[in-house]
């Protein structure tokens, strides 16, 4: 009898388990979600800023034409490196040269380069005999070589340094074509970003800090953002007033933010967790809950699931991460629709480059308060911003 008794409650507490964790898995219902082209994957390399920026691009295509397009990240890559090691050259190295880029790195080749179409140069990683991208052997080359220039004690360099670069990027990552055929017609480059129904003059930057003024444009200080380009400075509840107000209307967001924090799983959820009222969940103050493993404190979370405790993000706080280098440029996304889990709870619907990985194959579901806290900076269709926000703004 005992041992019936062992097996019933044994059965009973894996029923309660399954239970809790039933509720606090979220079920999400979606509010408002826009067409977006296929999962990518940028695989080994740094290159979430053209995965994402052209896929909000493609996005704005679908939008107004109905049209799908997979744009080249390669040529987007070939054409960036080549401008960023100009720079680096220029300054004697005193600027940092890797992977990483922007949003604006994408607007910057579409707009002066043009664009081709993803079968127009090599897949990615075939001409290294791999089959998605990967930049380790790529990057060894590439970073000591810009180095060598930018650092040589030559009183004068001749331009064969350019030569010697655009031979490793040819290699690595393909020439970019001088003209292509699509769908039957012929194109460069540049007639084929024309051919696209773009307006370059509809993007902007939307950021939110406050060691510059509110309503003016400024370059966020951040290594990648090494063209300069200027980003509205909006106050933190207006940054997020446009994101929602883009995706009920339409328009995706190229975002770039930070996704190191805690919060931000694998598993395809992020959440702004309040890591002082986890405390009590550890059975004992901050000092504790710090000084667990993250195993253990990883575990604590999953088992919260939705129902883990969120900051409320404020102005102070965005400043004050940034500050103290917290809040960085890590990774860049795309924004396209809005969902809510059975708490009420709201989260962006947010399109990955890491292929088709974790629990909602390929799409993240970023809330609300994530979004806000570790927003670096975004761009935006200015038809998407509400007009008294343009009016302040001059736009």
């Amino acid at each position: 009898m005992k041992k019936v008794f062992t097996l019933a409650l044994l059965a009973m507490m894996a029923i309660g388990a399954n239970a809790q964790e039933a509720d606090n898995k979220p079920v999400f219902t979606v509010v408002k979600e826009i067409p977006i082209t296929s999962i990518k994957d940028q695989n080994r390399s740094g290159t979430c800023w053209a995965f994402s920026t052209l896929s909000y691009f493609e996005a704005e295509i679908l939008k107004k034409s109905g049209k799908t397009y997979d744009l080249c990240e390669a040529f987007v890559e070939n054409k960036t490196y080549m401008d960023r090691a100009v720079q680096v050259v220029r300054l004697h190295g005193d600027c940092q040269f890797a992977q990483g880029g922007s949003a604006y790195d994408v607007y910057y080749v579409l707009k002066n380069y043009g664009i081709c179409p993803e079968d127009a140069m090599p897949a990615a990683g075939s001409l290294y005999g791999d089959s998605l991208n990967n930049f380790n052997e790529f990057f060894s080359l590439l970073e000591p070589y810009v180095d060598a220039i930018a650092k040589n004690k030559a009183k004068k360099i001749s331009n064969q340094w350019k030569v010697g670069m655009q031979g490793i990027l040819d290699a690595y990552l393909g020439q970019c074509p001088e003209t292509f055929t699509y769908e039957g017609k012929t194109y460069t480059p540049q007639t084929f970003a024309a051919s696209l129904g773009l307006d370059w003059n509809d993007y902007v930057s939307i950021t939110s800090y406050t060691h510059h003024p509110f309503y003016t444009e400024f370059p966020v200080e951040v290594q990648d953002n090494w063209r300069n380009p200027g980003s509205w400075n909006l106050p933190i509840d207006e940054m997020m007033q446009i994101i929602d107000n883009a995706v009920m209307n339409g328009y995706t967001v190229a975002w770039g933010g930070d996704v190191s924090e805690e919060g931000f799983t694998r598993k395809g959820l992020a959440l702004a967790y309040d890591t002082k009222k986890m405390e009590s969940y550890a059975g004992s103050d901050m000092a504790r809950w710090l000084k667990l493993s993250q195993a253990k404190r990883t575990n604590i979370i999953d088992s919260l699931g939705i129902n883990a405790p969120e900051i409320i993000p404020t102005q102070e706080m965005r400043q004050e991460r940034f500050d103290n280098w917290e809040l960085t440029d890590d990774h860049g996304m795309l924004i396209y629709g809005i969902a809510k889990d059975q708490n009420g709870r709201e989260y962006y619907m947010v399109k990955n480059s890491w292929g088709e990985t974790g629990e909602y194959k390929g799409i993240w579901y970023m809330s609300k308060a994530f979004i806000a806290a570790n927003t670096m900076d975004y761009m935006v269709n200015k038809n998407a911003i509400p007009k008294a926000i343009r009016k302040k703004i001059g736009i």
